[in-house]
């Protein structure tokens, strides 16, 4: 049996701990996420004194990734599902239970909630990514964003939203 680490040159393999390293003139800071996989990672990428921000695969919201997402310029964030398409999807039980348990996936609505309070410390960027192709779509993470901004008493139009496209290359998106 093939593994994929099995069809990648060793040489682009590389291993870091959960501390600052270097690539090129960017500093690259990984913290940890709760997923069902060998030590998953977001990361935060330095430049210029600017701050940008990947977090993929997260069962659920922590302190500690909050924390890590503070005073981003620019975050891609996952919207991986809407609760109620999941709920009726051709999914097995046991599938959406681990999509939507705690080392799973966010919800819409959980980024949402999380964007609402980024942009009170400095977040004027989002990429929604992750979006299932069976649970959910463009359009309906968009909107359900924008509804929890709304909830929250955040004003959508004083940030970017943008939703990261699926099968082409997304807009190259300035950071303030």
């Amino acid at each position: 049996m093939t593994t994929q680490s099995n069809k990648m040159d060793i040489s682009n393999i590389k291993y870091f701990k959960y501390e600052k390293f270097n690539i090129g003139d960017l500093t690259i800071l990984p913290f940890s996420i709760p997923h069902d996989a060998s030590n998953p990672s977001g990361f935060n990428i330095y430049h210029n004194d600017k701050k940008i921000s990947i977090a993929t695969d997260i069962g659920h919201m922590t302190t500690e990734i909050v924390n890590n997402l503070y005073n981003s310029s620019f975050i891609l964030l996952e919207a991986n599902y809407d609760p109620n398409i999941l709920k009726c999807s051709s999914y097995p039980y046991v599938l959406k239970q681990r999509i939507c348990g705690p080392n799973g996936h966010l919800s819409n609505d959980e980024a949402g909630k999380t964007i609402s309070n980024l942009v009170k410390h400095g977040l004027n960027t989002v990429m929604l990514g992750h979006l299932s192709k069976e649970n959910n779509f463009p359009e309906l993470a968009y909107k359900t964003v924008v509804e929890q901004l709304i909830e929250n008493n955040v004003n959508e139009n004083l940030f970017h939203l943008s939703v990261a496209n699926r099968y082409t290359v997304s807009p190259i998106i300035d950071v303030i």
